[in-house]
């Protein structure tokens, strides 16, 4: 059984968190859900009943679990198509802390977000059986261990035929979610928004933090080298050639600067064809965006992207072999108006809504 823990920083009414539905006199009442042991799921989760978020429009949005999107809870992954994962580890980051609480922040924040996608003709729901598989038990006191828990964990989600979309957490936790990946489906290729290539090889003596998975990952070859590119990159550095090894291992490296005032449609055009039909990961840090729209993150950079042109990145990722994404270094504590975990919580259900099976109308 996956070690996951559902996130309770809300109370709500039932014990499974499932969908609601009006019963007559206008009182809610949970339908029958993932979580509900009685009820039997089916081998292929695209054949059998698929769950909704409840509508705001029959259910208050302060009622339920907090859960992403209100979705039911599930232990274990199967059954589904895609599921939400929270990862709430921060002790790989080099600045800021305060990670561990991203995935439980952009829950909250996701109370807002609808079934329906009218701008791109995405109803993701009624092609995919979602639910919210609450959040990896993570060892804080010991980052190679919980590298093992998170594999571990996402072992058996991706085993299950379930597409991963996960709530970050500092970015070290992508390097085991890429290692048990790039397992089923071998290397693929990167769609990576960022402020840093997080290609550096070590630091304080240490091979791991949120500044090196992507170094990891080429030593393993866990990349597609000739299929990753790296969006929004900018900051000052320590050298000149801050963006050589990327360069060098055949990394496209998008600058911020290449993006600032224009529409990134025509890149997602070119990487749509760079990236072909063979499997890819998207990978978003929070910070690949201005601070100025998300100012709760550990390494903040200025002049980055903006929701705008975040949207065009995801959107332009529509057709191509999605087989997961994370959303990684949102930060509560800096992040008073819950600015950054609403944004991104949107973000996540874009990406939800470019996976395969989501067919746009």
């Amino acid at each position: 059984m996956l070690r996951l823990l559902a996130s309770t920083c809300a109370r709500g009414l039932g014990a499974h968190g499932g969908s609601w539905r009006l019963v007559p006199g206008g009182r809610a009442r949970p339908i029958a859900g993932l979580c509900d042991p009685s009820r039997r799921l089916s081998r292929q989760a695209s054949d059998g009943p698929r769950n909704q978020p409840p509508s705001s429009e029959f259910v208050a949005r302060s009622v339920g679990i907090c859960s992403m999107m209100r979705l039911p809870m599930q232990a274990t992954p199967e059954g589904l198509d895609a599921a939400f994962v929270g990862v709430p580890l921060d002790i790989g980051t080099s600045n800021r802390p305060g990670a561990r609480f991203g995935p439980r922040r952009i829950r909250e924040e996701s109370v807002m977000l609808r079934t329906a996608n009218p701008s791109t003709g995405a109803v993701p729901f009624q092609f995919l059986k979602v639910a919210d598989l609450g959040d990896v038990n993570v060892n804080l006191y010991n980052l190679q261990d919980s590298c093992r828990l998170i594999r571990a964990d996402y072992q058996k989600i991706v085993a299950a035929g379930c597409v991963p979309l996960t709530l970050g957490g500092d970015h070290t936790i992508t390097y085991p979610i890429l290692q048990v990946i790039a397992e089923k489906h071998g290397p693929v290729g990167l769609v990576h928004v960022d402020a840093h290539m997080d290609t550096a090889d070590k630091a304080l003596g240490e091979k791991l933090y949120h500044g090196t998975p992507f170094r990891r990952c080429v030593d393993e070859g866990l990349l597609d080298c000739k299929r990753v590119v790296q969006i929004g990159i900018r900051g000052s550095s320590t050298t000149l050639d801050t963006y050589r090894y990327s360069r060098s291992q055949g990394f496209r490296v998008v600058l911020a600067e290449d993006c600032w005032l224009k529409s990134l449609v025509p890149l997602m055009g070119e990487v749509r064809q760079q990236m072909g039909g063979r499997p890819i990961y998207i990978s978003f840090d929070i910070d690949g965006l201005d601070p100025a729209y998300a100012p709760g993150t550990g390494t903040p950079e200025i002049a980055g992207l903006t929701p705008s042109q975040a949207l065009e990145i995801i959107r332009g990722c529509q057709g191509l072999n999605v087989v997961g994404c994370d959303l990684v270094e949102v930060s509560p504590p800096y992040d008073p108006s819950g600015n950054t975990a609403l944004v991104a919580a949107n973000l996540l259900f874009e990406m939800l809504c470019v996976l395969p099976k989501v067919t746009v109308t």
